[in-house]
């Protein structure tokens, strides 16, 4: 039943029923916090369009018994008329842009998996299933674009009431189902007429802001209806039946009918005759024949599966009409305005091509008045084309809906046409999923879509469409992450394009480079989630963040920075035990871990900070083995090509504790001669003019060559 907005204080129910406004969800927040607390609020978003307002709250400020300290969270849903049109728009995109994410990857994956099968058995590429696969794909998409939501029904349903309270419909959800009953849905191409009486019932709602309609003309009708006291004296009365009828409104007539004041109880004894004229119209329009499968709750009519049955029962029907409208019965009804319109809607049944165009508004009305009463089998897209053309004539439209050019493009087997229409009228959203139906119910349409244009670059309509459409979802932050989606079912440049898009994001937002690592990882882009991680670890080691970068480059294994990094350490790093500026840096140390080898010239400090430990524990008096692996790790720094010159003597002057070991000496003859000769070697090297001296005192150098000497002196006597 078409769906109507009433305006507030007009319902002509006999008991209202206005439920009070909804009211939001609060949850009651205990915490482990001790008094005081400040009172604070948060406010985030929540599931869907629900915005989620956490309030704390503190003993003091709890002004009543029955609020706790404990605090509450209110979930608010973000729509109806108090809501900002803008914000509720683009919400609205956005549930639409990413629910409508899912059905496409996963159609996608079912086309590429065909066409591999499809290679290897050398056969056609799509088989029989495909179809059905089109078809789950666009049910989802069209349960996604909303449904129809009728207010709640009056305790005690009201006769006078025409139509029911819904929510408007939107033309987005009218045109997808237009391709669908086209293109789609082949196993309903058997009863596509009545699939477009069902659509007019729907979305006729939608023609009346832009031109004339039936639903317009009813809502007109109820408005005055609860003052008609003698609805069969007025004129619009028998047009709202009319209108309903020619339109295939069976249930809206019927009901109209029985409002005819012969059904008072005070009528019935003088206005038999006229009462049992209008239940007889009443009983056939309830009894009209239906091609079709079934009919949803509420609606009338008979369905007829075969073709045959309907013929015969067609047949049947139309010749009780002309039995009624040749019965003596019209001369005794004494009230003409009665007689002559029942005699009229008749003719509506009849087919009668004048009394079709009089109740009806516009073309596509008309067009399906004849569908109902002329022609019921009409097959083919060509003729339907034809009778097309012949409303317009009898019915033009100075100003046409988008809605009815797209009909004429579908009708007109014009898929250029339907294509500017769906991105003309609906957006990049809409012709890039709606390719899918177009190109699975015409081998033309799979043709021009999927056909190399050097126009375009050497790309197909379908690829150009998909990328203006992803572009569209990149030029947003909240819905850049689903745009790989649709670039990667682009074979000529989704996959470059998706690398720019990617290199685009801000790789210092931490969710946002996981985000894009993780869409690399998902589509092989290794190299562009190395350069992702590599500008992350320059941007956070640039402002500061030195654990974040050296972490980010490790990712990325980029070990020329991480030399750099190593050199500019260096010169941080505390020359003696002593310096608290080693501490600092201790943290940025321990990220290497033990995997120090990918980490370049930074192993040093890993090793510098284990001997930094070794030698605290002996000078903290804690001597046991400590000495020992103190000296050892001495000697592997010593040893180890990676401990810069610059660091030789600091570190030998930190060991004079061990060189002087009291018990016994700790390095044996060799280990303390490759210790001299690094002495020695240092000594020649400050000699050169680039040599930068260390700030240590001036005695370092003679105190750790008397230390050496004298330690190499106990190793001999021992050995």
């Amino acid at each position: 039943m078409p769906g109507l907005l009433t305006e507030s204080g007009n319902s002509s129910s006999v008991v209202s029923y206005s439920p009070a406004a909804e009211t939001p969800a609060v949850y009651t927040l205990h915490h482990c916090l001790k008094p005081p607390i400040t009172p604070r609020l948060s406010i985030s978003w929540s599931r869907g369009n629900t915005l989620r307002v956490t309030i704390l709250r503190s003993p003091e400020t709890a002004n009543s018994v029955e609020e706790e300290p404990g605090g509450k969270v209110v979930d608010l849903k973000l729509s109806g008329e108090d809501v900002d049109s803008e914000i509720n728009d683009a919400v609205r995109w956005r549930r639409i842009a990413y629910g409508s994410l899912s059905p496409f990857a996963h159609l996608q994956n079912k086309k590429n998996a065909m066409a591999a099968l499809s290679e290897l058995r050398h056969s056609t590429p799509y088989d029989g299933d495909w179809s059905k696969y089109v078809l789950e794909y666009s049910k989802e998409i069209n349960s996604l674009l909303g449904s129809k939501k009728s207010s709640p029904a009056s305790l005690i349903e009201d006769p006078k009431t025409v139509l029911k309270n819904v929510e408007e419909p939107s033309s987005l959800k009218a045109a997808w189902e237009l391709l669908e009953i086209f293109y789609a849905d082949k196993q309903s191409h058997s009863w596509i007429l009545e699939r477009l009486v069902d659509w007019l019932s729907d979305y006729n709602t939608l023609f009346s802001g832009q031109v004339p309609s039936v639903h317009l003309r009813l809502v007109e009708f109820q408005a005055e209806l609860i003052n008609t006291q003698v609805v069969e004296n007025e004129i619009k009365y028998w047009q709202a039946i009319s209108s309903a009828l020619a339109v295939g409104w069976l249930d809206i007539a019927v009901k109209l009918l029985r409002l005819h004041g012969s059904y008072q109880l005070n009528q019935l004894g003088t206005r038999e005759t006229e009462n049992g004229l209008v239940e007889a119209v009443a009983v056939l329009v309830s009894k009209m024949p239906r091609m079709r499968a079934d009919l949803p709750s509420g609606k009338l009519g008979e369905c007829y599966f075969n073709k045959s049955d309907f013929v015969r029962a067609w047949e049947k029907w139309r010749a009780q009409i002309t039995k009624l409208d040749c019965s003596a019965f019209w001369l005794q009804c004494s009230h003409h305005e009665t007689k002559e319109n029942l005699k009229n809607l008749l003719q509506i049944l009849l087919g009668n091509t004048s009394a079709l165009s009089s109740a009806t508004c516009h073309w596509v009305e008309l067009y399906i008045a004849h569908f109902l009463y002329i022609r019921p089998l009409t097959s083919g897209l060509e003729s339907m084309y034809v009778l097309a053309q012949k409303c317009i004539q009898l019915k033009p439209t100075s100003s046409p809906h988008k809605l009815m050019r797209l009909i004429l493009g579908i009708l007109e087997e014009n898929t250029e046409v339907v294509l500017a229409e769906c991105s003309r009228s609906f957006g990049p959203w809409m012709i890039a999923h709606a390719t899918e139906l177009l190109t699975a119910g015409s081998i033309e349409a799979e043709i021009l879509l999927k056909e190399e244009r050097d126009k375009l670059g050497g790309i197909s309509l379908e690829e150009s469409h998909r990328l203006v459409y992803a572009q569209v979802l990149s030029s947003h932050a909240l819905t850049w992450q689903i745009a790989p989606i649709y670039l990667i079912s682009c074979m000529k440049h989704g996959l470059g394009l998706l690398e720019i898009l990617l290199y685009k994001q801000p790789a210092y937002h931490s969710q946002v480079l996981l985000k894009n690592i993780e869409i690399c990882r998902m589509y092989d882009l290794d190299s562009v989630s190395s350069n992702a991680m590599k500008i992350a670890g320059v941007h956070h080691w640039k402002h500061g963040r030195k654990g974040a970068g050296v972490f980010w480059l490790q990712q990325a294994r980029d070990e020329v920075r991480l030399n750099r990094i190593a050199q500019k350490l260096f010169d941080f790093v505390g020359k003696s035990i002593s310096d608290e500026s080693f501490e600092q840096w201790e943290g940025l140390i321990e990220l290497l871990g033990s995997e120090s080898k990918t980490a370049g010239g930074l192993e040093f400090l890993h090793k510098y900070r284990d001997f930094k430990k070794s030698l605290q524990q002996v000078q903290d008096g804690i001597f046991n083995d400590a000495a020992r692996k103190a000296g050892e790790a001495l000697i592997l720094l010593m040893k180890n090509p990676s401990t810069p010159q610059r660091f030789w003597l600091p570190l030998l002057y930190d060991s004079l504790k061990l060189l002087n070991w009291q018990e016994r000496p700790l390095l044996n003859v060799s280990q303390t001669n490759l210790l001299l000769n690094k002495l020695q070697e240092l000594s020649v090297a400050r000699l050169r003019p680039d040599f930068v001296e260390v700030g240590l005192p001036p005695q370092a150098l003679s105190s750790v060559r008397v230390a050496l000497a004298t330690n190499l002196g106990r190793a001999i006597l021992e050995e």
